[in-house]
């Protein structure tokens, strides 16, 4: 096994990476180069080792851990206490001869059975069990990450990495990119990357489900919002107009008790 791990220097322009908070960069970077890493991507590594490591606590490692599988970055196994990094061996090489004898003897020591089914589809290794290629390739397609336009805001990498961490969301970068450039045009007034936010926030609690349709959620999501707005607009202008009727009242009735 090599005694280094390589990273891109485009780590710090992806979009996904742009989100991430300083202690989440330092995290997934821990997860991609600690010294339990391998060269298939799945590696053993108990929580203490993470905690002694990293320095944080068990509760923050839990916190880290969860919020990498809600990214649909990682998984891990608490029985085994196995990590598997999505799309580790897409963006590290395996042809090598010597790369691939080293994988093949770190598969046969994976615990967690469906770790080492994934790991072994990627590879195209005939598992001599029964998998379910089409449905894994399908997964596959799904997490591959299309490159942002050229001519795509911060803010709008922002939004859309919004709704790329909800589950279930079937994601296309031109697709949401023209969506959420046309939720700015017709509502100007409200601020789209914050209307997203609580949508997204509302699907923890209310997951997407198989036939969900989440454009038009959002939608219905932002209709209501402008109507709020207006009817704020509307008691706010109506209070102002109250005040000003008063504020004429009593001046008028100053006026008439200095005449008198």
């Amino acid at each position: 096994m090599a005694v280094y791990r390589q990273i891109h220097i485009s780590f710090w322009q992806d979009p996904f990476i742009l989100t991430l908070t300083p202690e989440e960069k330092y995290f997934y970077l821990y997860l991609m180069t600690n010294s339990k890493t391998s060269q298939c991507g799945v590696y053993e590594i108990p929580k203490q080792i993470m905690v002694f490591e990293t320095g944080y606590n068990t509760e923050t490692i839990d916190k880290l851990l969860q919020k990498f599988i809600g990214y649909n970055k990682i998984e891990y196994s608490e029985e085994t206490k196995e990590i598997l990094i999505k799309n580790w061996l897409k963006y590290n090489s395996f042809r090598s001869p010597k790369v691939m004898c080293c994988i093949k003897e770190e598969l046969s020591k994976i615990k967690h059975q469906p770790f080492k089914r994934k790991t072994m589809d990627s590879l195209s290794i005939d598992s001599g069990e029964e998998k379910e290629k089409e449905k894994e390739e399908e997964e596959e397609k799904e997490e591959e990450e299309e490159a942002p336009p050229l001519d795509i805001t911060q803010t709008e990498i922002l939004t859309l990495n919004e709704l790329k961490k909800i589950k279930g969301y079937k994601f296309n970068y031109s697709i949401e990119l023209e969506f959420i450039r046309k939720l700015a045009i017709d509502y100007p007034n409200l601020n789209v990357l914050n209307q997203i936010r609580s949508w997204c926030a509302r699907k923890l609690d209310e997951p997407l489900k198989n036939k969900s349709k989440p454009h038009g959620q959002i939608a219905n999501w932002f209709a209501k919002a402008e109507e709020w707005r207006r009817e704020r607009q509307n008691r706010s202008q109506l209070q102002n107009d109250q005040l000003h009727k008063q504020s004429i009242a009593a001046q008028s009735l100053e006026r008439w008790v200095n005449d008198e």
